[in-house]
C-alpha cells in the first residue's frame, strides 16, 4: 500500500520532478485541465489524451489523480512512464523494455502485475494489458500512461494498435476500463508523421480516444495563491509589485513560477529582509535562473535546431508576415504543443513569455556574444561610469560595417540575423550591471527593446527595410511605434530607432549612405535614428 508521509512543517517551491503536498507548495492540478471530466472516464470506460508542454505539471496530475482513485478502494490505477522506450526504434525491443517499465512502476506503487514469457513481443503490451486486468479483478484496472510522445514510428502504431485491440472487449477483468495517455503533443500530431512523413491512416490505429485534454498554464490567481501557502506557513510575505512581474516574467509558466519563489526565496534573501521578497528579490531570482541554464531552460534551445520550429521563431523574432503562419500549421502546431509560443488576437504570434524569449536569444546569438571584440576595445561609458548608449551605439555601426557580411555568412537565423547581432553586443555590456527586456511577435514589423542600466532607461526598436519597402516609409511607421512604446515603458527615456536596410540593392549602396544617424523630432521629445 503506498504510503503517504506527514506533511513537513516547511514546505519548498519544487522545480525537480512531480510535486507532492508533503513536500511542496502546490496548487490542485487537475483544477487546471481544461475540459476533463476524470470521473466520467473511468465510470463510462474511456480512453484518453492528455497533452501539454513540459514542465507544466503533467506528471504532478497523473500521481496526484491516482492517489485519489486508490483512496476510494474501488479501483486499481497505476501510472506508468514509457521514457525508457525513448530513441528505441525496433518494435520488439520496444515491447519488452515497455513491459519491464510497466512491472517496474507497479511494483513500486504496491499493485499486482503479471510476469509474462517475453517470446512473443510483438503482442507483449496487449498480453501484458490483459493478464493485468484478470489478476486485479474484480476491481477495475485503470492504466495512466505518462511520455507517450516518445514512441516513434512503427513502435508507436503498435502500442497504439495493441491498446485498441483491447478496447472493444475493455471490461473488469478482461481489459483495463480507462486509459490516459499523456504527453507534450496531442495523439493526432504523432500518428500524422509516424511513418517518416506519410499519414499511416490516423483513423486506424487509436480511433477510439475520447477527448484531447489539455493542462494549462497557472492563472494570474493562482500564481497568488501559490505564494499564499508559505505566507500562510512561515508568514513570509510578497510586494504586489513583486507578484506582478512573476506573473509578467513567467505569463503563469508553472515551473517558472515555482523556480523565481524558490530562488527568492531560499538564495536570494539575507536573513535581515527575510520577512518580505521584494521586486529586486524576484529580479535577481530572473538573473539566476537565466545565467544557471538549467535543464528545463536550456532544452528549449535545443528546440531551435529544428527547421519547423525555426521557421515559426525566426518570423517571431524579425517580426516577419508570414501566411503560412496560421494557427492550423503543423510548424506552429508543433511550437505551441511544446509551450514555445502564444497567440491572441491583440498581438498574434510572440514568444510564450520573457523569460523563454531571454533564453532563446541568448542561445541563438551566444556565438555572436562570445566572440565580439573585448567590450573594453569600445566608447562605451561616459566619464562617471554611467552608460553613454550614443557611443555603444557608434560602436556598433563600426562592427556591422567591417563584420556583418562576414558573420551573417555564417548565420542560421538570417532574417533575425541583425536583431541578434545587436542584442549579442548590447548583452556584452549589459551582463554585469543592467538588463533588458524584449517584446516582438510575428506580423509586427519591429522587435522593441528596453534596458536599465544604473537606473538609467533607453528605449531601441529594430525596423528592417525590405525589397519592396519605401525607406521613408518604414522610418515613419517605425518614429509612431517607438513613440508609443516608449511611452508605455519609460516616458522621456533616451529613443534608438535602429533600421537595417535589407535590400538586395542594399549591397551595392556605398556604406557611408547606409550608416547614417540623425535627430527626428516626435511627440514628447526626439528619437535618434540609428541607419546600418
Amino acid at each position: 500500500m503506498l504510503t503517504i508521509p506527514a506533511k513537513r512543517s516547511v514546505r519548498f517551491f519544487n522545480t525537480t520532478g512531480p510535486c507532492f503536498p508533503w513536500d511542496h507548495y502546490m496548487l490542485p492540478p487537475e483544477d487546471r485541465l481544461i475540459d476533463a471530466q476524470l470521473d466520467r472516464y473511468i465510470s463510462d470506460k474511456l480512453y484518453w489524451v492528455l497533452h501539454a508542454p513540459r514542465q507544466t505539471g503533467k506528471t504532478t496530475f497523473l500521481q496526484s489523480w491516482m492517489r485519489q482513485i486508490k483512496a476510494d478502494n474501488e479501483v486499481t490505477a497505476c501510472y506508468a512512464s514509457l521514457e525508457a522506450c525513448q530513441c528505441i526504434t525496433e518494435r520488439a525491443e520496444a515491447m519488452i523494455t515497455m513491459h519491464k517499465a510497466i512491472c517496474e512502476s507497479a511494483r513500486a506503487q504496491n499493485v499486482p502485475i503479471p510476469e509474462l514469457p517475453l517470446n512473443n513481443p510483438e503482442m507483449l503490451l496487449y498480453e501484458t494489458m490483459r493478464k493485468w486486468a484478470e489478476l486485479t479483478a474484480p476491481k477495475p484496472l485503470v492504466v495512466l500512461f505518462d511520455e507517450t510522445d516518445v514512441l516513434e514510428g512503427e513502435v508507436l502504431i503498435s502500442f497504439l494498435r495493441q491498446l485498441r485491440n483491447g478496447f472493444a472487449s475493455r471490461a473488469v477483468g478482461i481489459f483495463p476500463v480507462s486509459i490516459a495517455l499523456v504527453g507534450m503533443r496531442d495523439l493526432k500530431d504523432y500518428i500524422t508523421m509516424a511513418k517518416d512523413g506519410v499519414t499511416p491512416n490516423p483513423g486506424s490505429p487509436f480511433n477510439i480516444k475520447e477527448d484531447s485534454v489539455m493542462l494549462s498554464n497557472f492563472s494570474k490567481t493562482d500564481v497568488e495563491n501559490l505564494f499564499a501557502q508559505r505566507t500562510e506557513e512561515t508568514g513570509q510575505a510578497i510586494k504586489r509589485d513583486a507578484l506582478e512581474y512573476v506573473w509578467e516574467q513567467s505569463g503563469g509558466q508553472p515551473w517558472i513560477v515555482n523556480s523565481l519563489f524558490k530562488r527568492a526565496t531560499l538564495r536570494v534573501l539575507k536573513a535581515d529582509d527575510y520577512n518580505t521578497i521584494k521586486l529586486e528579490h524576484i529580479e535577481q531570482a530572473r538573473g539566476q535562473m537565466i545565467q544557471a541554464r538549467e535543464t528545463h531552460l536550456d532544452s528549449l534551445g535545443a528546440r531551435l535546431r529544428d527547421p519547423k520550429i525555426k521557421h515559426v521563431v525566426e518570423s517571431i523574432l524579425a517580426g516577419n508576415n508570414d501566411p503560412e503562419m496560421g494557427r492550423t500549421s503543423s510548424d506552429v502546431e508543433l511550437a505551441m504543443d511544446l509551450g514555445l509560443i502564444k497567440w491572441d488576437s491583440d498581438n498574434g504570434f510572440t514568444i510564450s513569455n520573457p523569460i523563454y524569449e531571454e533564453i532563446l536569444t541568448r542561445f541563438l546569438n551566444s556565438g555572436y556574444h562570445d566572440n565580439l571584440p573585448p567590450p573594453s576595445s569600445w566608447q562605451w561609458q561616459k566619464a562617471d561610469g554611467t552608460l553613454d548608449m550614443d557611443s555603444l551605439l557608434r560602436e556598433f555601426q563600426n562592427f556591422w560595417r567591417e563584420n556583418s557580411e562576414i558573420w551573417e555568412r555564417k548565420a542560421d537565423y538570417t532574417e533575425a540575423f541583425p536583431h541578434l547581432l545587436l542584442m549579442a553586443f548590447l548583452q556584452r555590456i549589459l551582463n554585469g550591471g543592467g538588463r533588458i527586456e524584449r517584446e516582438s511577435a510575428a506580423g509586427s514589423g519591429r522587435m522593441d527593446i528596453f534596458i536599465e542600466y544604473q537606473g538609467t532607461k533607453y528605449i531601441i526598436e529594430i525596423k528592417l527595410i525590405y525589397q519592396n519597402n519605401v525607406p521613408e516609409r518604414v522610418k515613419s511607421t517605425g518614429l509612431q511605434q517607438i513613440v508609443r512604446y516608449r511611452d508605455r515603458m519609460a516616458p522621456n527615456a533616451p529613443a534608438y530607432l535602429v533600421i537595417f536596410d535589407r535590400r538586395n540593392a542594399a549591397k551595392d549602396i556605398p556604406w557611408d549612405k547606409k550608416i547614417y544617424w540623425q535627430e527626428e523630432a516626435v511627440p514628447g521629445g526626439t528619437v535618434t535614428v540609428v541607419g546600418c
